[in-house]
């Protein structure tokens, strides 16, 4: 089921809206990228699908807000508890072919996620059970100082779309973080 855009009180013209699904709404308010859609709870069994074009081949930013307060661990609720299950369907909008596609969380814009901000790609857990892609085949994931999730060995070419899932854990939350995508060119 998508979910239509609902605009916040500051989304007027060509400005841009929240899309909310689950505990959390996402926006493109930084720019470089417009969200198409956006489904899901952000469970394990009914991930955030969130569908976007990126317009150039430079990193974008995807603002993601709390709805409410998370309350981590709580066995009284199905989401907003320190777990959001994401899948990003990216179109290629640049012109540019991506080689290798990077993903970075940040709780502070511009600022490399620490151990002790709780903001990470599940790095409690071992597994890599929660991370995957439809177009590239390899992954790696980098805690301290940062949390980084870079995926290589695949394509997307101009126009075409690629798919990447992850687990996000927050056990200090804060209502509001960041996500940067960093989609990579062949240098030349």
């Amino acid at each position: 089921m998508l979910w239509a855009p609902i605009p916040t009180a500051w989304a007027q013209d060509d400005k841009p809206v929240e899309w909310f699904a689950g505990a959390y709404s996402f926006s493109d308010e930084l720019g470089g990228f417009t969200i198409d859609a956006v489904s899901g709870n952000g469970t394990k069994e009914s991930p955030v699908v969130l569908r976007e074009t990126l317009n150039s081949s430079s990193p974008v930013t995807l603002v993601i807000r709390a709805k409410w307060p998370v309350r981590t661990f709580d066995p009284g609720i199905s989401y907003n508890d320190g777990a959001l299950y994401l899948r990003i369907a990216a179109q290629n909008g640049s012109g540019q072919g991506w080689i290798e596609f990077e993903f970075e969380l940040q709780e502070l814009l511009g600022k490399a996620s620490v151990f002790g901000d709780g903001l990470s790609f599940d790095q409690r857990s071992a597994s890599q059970d929660n991370i995957s892609s439809d177009t590239f085949e390899e992954f790696s994931r980098d805690f301290e100082p940062y949390d980084k999730l870079l995926f290589r060995r695949g394509k997307i070419d101009p126009g075409q779309s690629g798919g990447f899932s992850f687990l996000i854990t927050d056990f200090t939350p804060r209502p509001k973080f960041y996500l940067v995508q960093d989609p990579r060119i062949p240098s030349s």
